[in-house]
């Protein structure tokens, strides 16, 4: 039995790196919506358009095309913006800067939803992001919420940023991280929050075994309850 699974919580939490080695575990698919909105936003600032002007931002949208192209073998994926590899561009810190600004807009939203949405009928998936519980699939089998302790979340921002930007700086990303919790907390479109049936995984002191065990556990609990109660 396919279930979907929701990941949601927080920047730097480790969603997508949880997400990924689930959907290995599982041979699921795994969905990236965090890479869908710095796709997004790359398109926006590579094309100069005003996040401001709302018009602006609904015709640039008709010009963006997305997929994903999974690598089962490296857990991995890589996402393609008008059949071009962006995965490595969404990292920089100007897109970082921006993403959650771009990601509030009440348009760019119901454009990612609406994909999400369309790719989750095909069951079998882990998605993560910042309303995928909530929002995306309010009826997801299992919903998981990410957090960590602040000052563990911006170290493992600065050495992910780090390796392709050795001039980034802790302040800067301690920065980063503050203002996209606040916006992403604080938009009127599909703010985090966790959804009242979630289960939290705090991995501030876990390793990434520990937290693949735990959810692992969980998925098998989920589906267990789902055959009893079919």
């Amino acid at each position: 039995m396919k279930i979907i699974i929701a990941i949601d919580g927080y920047s730097s939490c480790g969603k997508s790196t949880l997400a990924r080695e689930i959907a290995a575990q599982m041979h699921y698919a795994f969905i990236d919506t965090g890479a869908m909105y710095r796709a997004i936003t790359l398109y926006l600032l590579r094309q100069n358009v005003s996040i401001k002007n709302t018009d602006e931002v609904k015709e640039a949208l008709k010009n963006i095309t997305l997929h994903f192209e999974s690598h089962p073998e490296t857990k991995s994926s890589d996402i393609f913006l008008n059949g071009e590899n962006v995965s490595r561009y969404i990292r920089d810190l100007i897109v970082a800067d921006k993403v959650s600004e771009v990601a509030a807009i009440k348009e760019v939203r119901q454009f990612a939803v609406a994909q999400q949405q369309e790719m989750g009928k095909r069951r079998g998936m882990v998605m993560d992001g910042r309303d995928i519980g909530t929002v995306v699939f309010p009826d997801a089998e299992l919903k998981i919420f990410m957090t960590a302790d602040p000052e563990i979340r911006v170290k493992r921002r600065f050495q992910e940023m780090y390796a392709t930007n050795p001039d980034v700086t802790l302040d800067e990303v301690r920065h980063n991280l503050e203002l996209r919790d606040y916006i992403d907390s604080n938009r009127e479109e599909g703010p985090l929050r966790k959804a009242e049936d979630a289960r939290v995984l705090d991995n501030s002191d876990m390793t990434r075994e520990e937290q693949l065990k735990l959810a692992l556990q969980w998925i098998a609990e989920v589906r267990e309850a789902k055959q009893i109660v079919l």
